[in-house]
């Protein structure tokens, strides 16, 4: 079966068994219904709040900590069941209140289908609901109306359609009725369909419905992002990860020391809470509060830098990014057409738009006023022309707005212009001809305005407009006028060509004996500041790649203004990613390797996104259009336009930029990798705290000593007093040279080898420290259990406050760096401090946590062996002893 474009306008009527003249019958029209459904986009189940509350509780440290609390609840320990369940429940609601409120996708896609329509039925033009349409029906089409289903077009009398939401093309795209031969064609060159969704900007005609519903373009899009698998993102891998490893190290603890316990025969309770006690030192309860908290503030910061994070975990996941797969239109480029050339006989003007615009000759301005030939040229620009300049913004087509704008900022308004040259006849653009004439009236007879493709007015001309005067054209002036043309649309400008003439009868032909005034060279130009953008990307060690439905040579002209690749490189085509996963090794490397690719429909896209990701890519996929809705989904992380972009594309994205600034993305990725470092940062810094009270239980435990702090203590200080600085450290700034470092490795854990050896670094130094006071309470102070107890607490609690600054930047400097200079910090130390004190001076937070006042010997020595981990540390690190960075990391800062 031939597909739709390639059959004539009878075979497409028979193939749908209708008529151009009558449409279907009412009978008919019901037994389709019954076949083919309404036409609607299939609705996608949208994601309760109960299913996003669950998610909340998805991840395995959640998991860990829902475990010890069942286990505290077991045995009794209602307070420390109650005190972790708290943990929990902070964690669940901050994530639940961020993501409720996040739409849908396919909700946006159903809500573009809402609209009427009108059809030829039984004989008459009917104007019914959209979703009643059926394949055979006869859409009657006019300027303003959306598209509704997909259509074989039978008539097209000057239409023009706008499809930039669908190919990503900027200019409206003229249709016909004539058949296509191949079957293959690309989506945008399909000029004799109509797609549902897209918009009729010019002319009219008719068209018979080929597919409604899942059937039409727009569903297959919607089918794909209802099928892109939206995976997790490298963060919340990396704390999974992470907290399987606490699963696995926490069951080895409890293995450990019930089977020393139980070969040196001790009694049962004393193991029970020895047991419970190493559980909760092992979790970390405050570590999935203080990576949302972190997370969330990093969507505060990026929603001030006009970036809306819609999911937590894409903050980060940004920040991870080596790659960015972008759309052109609307994304690099303003999606705004604008005249850049303009070829006279007397050479090739470029038209500068920096501050006043201005019509540039070999480097020198030239004054239209002055110039007769330019002025003419802008003139019929203007005057052949059916948009307007309104107050509110532009209305028309986007090549004609481009030739008043550069009109009317030499002060030649269409107004002024129609006053002095009434119009009294328009012959419309014609497809066929590929001109459009306006004829004014003048002091003697009319001046005929006329503008077209190269191709045909330039061969309609007889004279050409010189500096001189009109000089006549022969053959080879015509062939020099071709080459200008061709040259400059290689360079991916959009060619037209400007002429007029003089006549007596305003019924006289428009298109013969003309004189051709120049070629107008438009395009839709890079939006400001996106090369600088394009260079901090390639500075940090990310790709950027460019994919658009637009032709293959405009691509390449942006590609090369805004330096994402040479000028002789040439963009991949549709027609070379075919059968993707037929390539080997080599051809999946060159083909990846490529900065530009044009002509490739949505689900090319989405192939390329897998096809990156599967190549190891970390890919943050930018877009506008409903085109790109599939592969922002498919995307690691999708950032969609704010302003420009379809609401498609804002509801499949995880990021929106309200600016639509690429510069935009380059400030979410420094933010994004702050946060990472920041997360990294008080992983250690909890985990660490977290092995000293493992290491110091298990120690007194395996001596069969007393244990020198008890569960609940434990998490007071896990909880409550560490979860202040921990979130200090995940509120940091970012710290220079952030920006100039490579992306990391898509498959390095959140925690190295080097990290988890400082964690034990770090961790040995502070039991040692809570074990010496402990001990030193007990055997030389003489103090009982219970006050040695508090010593050993205190001085865990104030060792673990004072080991923020410990978490500072190898490549800083002692008094002066990235911890001291954050104010968070100094405020969690002066709330840290005041628990601690509560918790020995307040009586009923004393008789909770069995804390006693220690006395003045006690507080001494708590405090003075709370210094030894951070005097220690800081003298290591200021030694050169490095745990948690590479020599070339710290080079790298340094410099």
């Amino acid at each position: 079966m031939t597909e739709p474009w390639q059959q004539t306008i009878e075979q497409a009527l028979e193939q749908q068994k209708s008529s151009a003249e009558s449409g279907l019958s009412q009978a008919e029209v019901r037994r389709r219904r019954q076949r083919y459904g309404v036409n609607r986009l299939r609705q996608a189940a949208s994601r309760p709040a109960w299913r996003i509350l669950i998610d909340q509780l998805a991840s395995i440290v959640i998991i860990l900590l829902l475990s010890a609390t069942i286990a505290a609840a077991a045995f009794g320990r209602i307070i420390e069941a109650l005190a972790i369940g708290a943990a929990i429940l902070v964690n669940t609601l901050i994530g639940f209140t961020m993501e409720l409120h996040a739409t849908r996708a396919m909700e946006a896609l159903r809500r573009m289908g809402k609209t009427t329509v009108r059809v030829r039925r039984e004989g008459s033009i009917k104007e019914i609901a959209a979703d009643a349409l059926v394949p055979g029906d006869i859409v009657v089409l006019d300027a303003g109306d959306m598209i509704a289903a997909d259509l074989r077009l039978i008539e097209a009398n000057r239409l023009q359609c706008d499809e930039t939401a669908l190919t990503g093309e900027s200019v409206a795209v003229d249709k016909s009725t004539q058949a296509i031969e191949a079957s293959d064609t690309p989506l945008a060159d399909r000029i004799n369909m109509a797609y549902k969704g897209t918009a009729v900007t010019q002319g009219s005609g008719a068209g018979v419905v080929t597919g409604t519903g899942m059937d039409t373009e727009l569903g297959h899009i919607s089918d794909l992002v209802e099928k892109a698998e939206q995976g997790i993102t490298p963060l919340e891998k990396r704390l999974d990860r992470l907290g399987r490893r606490l699963v696995w190290l926490t069951l080895a603890i409890a293995a450990v020391v019930a089977g020393a316990g139980f070969v040196a025969g001790k009694d049962m309770v004393v193991m029970l809470e020895t047991a419970i006690a190493l559980a909760i030192a092992a979790v970390p309860e405050g570590l999935p509060v203080v990576a949302t908290l972190a997370l969330a503030q990093g969507m505060r910061r990026m929603a001030r830098r006009n970036a809306v994070v819609k999911r937590l975990s894409a903050v980060e996941a940004l920040g991870a990014t080596n790659l960015i797969f972008t759309d052109k239109t609307g994304t690099l480029t303003e999606n705004h057409m604008t005249l850049a050339r303009l070829a006279l006989a007397r050479g090739t003007l470029e038209i500068d738009t920096d501050g006043d615009t201005r019509f540039m000759l070999d480097g020198e301005p030239l004054e239209p006023s002055a110039t007769p030939d330019l002025r003419a040229a802008l003139e019929v620009g203007a005057l052949c022309n059916n948009a307007s300049l309104e107050k509110d913004g532009a209305v028309g087509d986007p090549t004609e707005v481009a030739f008043l704008e550069a009109a009317a900022a030499v002060d030649m308004t269409r107004n002024a212009l129609l006053d002095a040259y009434p119009e009294v006849r328009e012959v419309s653009f014609d497809p066929d001809v590929k001109m459009m004439a306006t004829y004014h009236r003048q002091d003697s007879g009319y001046r005929v305005a006329v503008k077209g493709a190269p191709e045909a007015v330039i061969d309609a001309c007889a004279r050409e407009l010189t500096a001189e005067g009109e000089q006549a054209l022969d053959d080879a002036a015509r062939r020099r006028w071709h080459e200008r043309s061709d040259a400059l649309a290689a360079e991916g400008l959009r060619m037209l060509v400007l002429a007029q003439k003089t006549v007596d009868d305003e019924q006289a032909k428009p298109y013969a004996d003309l004189t051709l005034l120049g070629l107008a060279g438009l395009y839709d130009p890079p939006r400001a500041g996106i090369e600088d953008s394009i260079a901090a990307c390639q500075q940090a060690g990310i790709r950027v790649v460019m994919g658009t439905g637009d032709h293959a040579a405009t691509a390449r002209a942006i590609a090369t203004e805004i330096g994402l690749e040479d000028a002789d490189a040439k963009p991949v085509e549709a027609a070379q990613l075919k059968d993707l996963d037929a390539l080997d090794d080599k051809a999946r490397r060159e083909l990846l390797g490529n900065a530009v690719f044009a002509r490739i429909s949505p689900e090319q896209k989405l192939n390329l996104i897998s096809l990156y990701q599967d190549s190891g890519w970390v890919v943050g996929m930018t877009g506008d259009g409903v085109n790109d809705a599939p592969a922002l989904k498919k995307a690691d992380i999708g950032i969609a336009m704010g302003r420009r972009g379809t609401e498609v594309a804002r509801e499949a994205a995880d990021i929106v930029l309200k600016d639509d600034a690429f510069a935009t993305i380059v400030a979410a990725v420094e933010q994004g990798r702050t946060i990472f470092r920041n997360i990294r940062r008080f992983i250690i810094y909890l985990l660490s705290g977290n092995l000293g009270e493992i290491m110091a239980i298990s120690a007194a435990a395996l001596v069969a000593a007393p244990l020198p702090m008890l569960p609940l203590q434990i998490l007071y200080i896990n909880f409550v007093s560490d979860v202040m600085p921990a979130l200090a450290l995940g509120l940091s700034r970012s710290e220079a040279g952030v920006m100039r470092q490579p992306p990391r490795d898509s498959g390095e854990p959140i925690l190295l080898r080097r990290h988890w050896a400082a964690i034990f670094g770090y961790g040995a130094l502070i039991a040692a420290s809570a074990l010496g006071a402990f001990a030193i309470a007990l055997l030389w102070l003489q103090m009982d259990t219970a006050h040695a107890v508090t010593v050993s607490f205190l001085t865990f609690g104030f060792a673990r406050l004072w080991h923020v600054f410990n978490m500072r930047s190898s490549a800083s400097g002692v008094l002066v760096n990235d911890v001291t200079g954050n104010a968070f910090v100094w405020v969690s130390l002066v709330i840290g401090v005041a628990l601690l004190l509560a918790a020995a001076h307040i009586p009923l937070m004393a008789e909770v946590l069995s804390v006693h006042v220690p006395g003045a010997a006690g507080w001494l020595l708590s405090l003075s062996f709370s210094l030894l981990p951070l005097v220690i540390v800081q003298l290591m690190k200021t030694g050169g002893v490095l745990w948690e960075k590479t020599p070339r990391e710290i080079a790298t800062l340094r410099s």
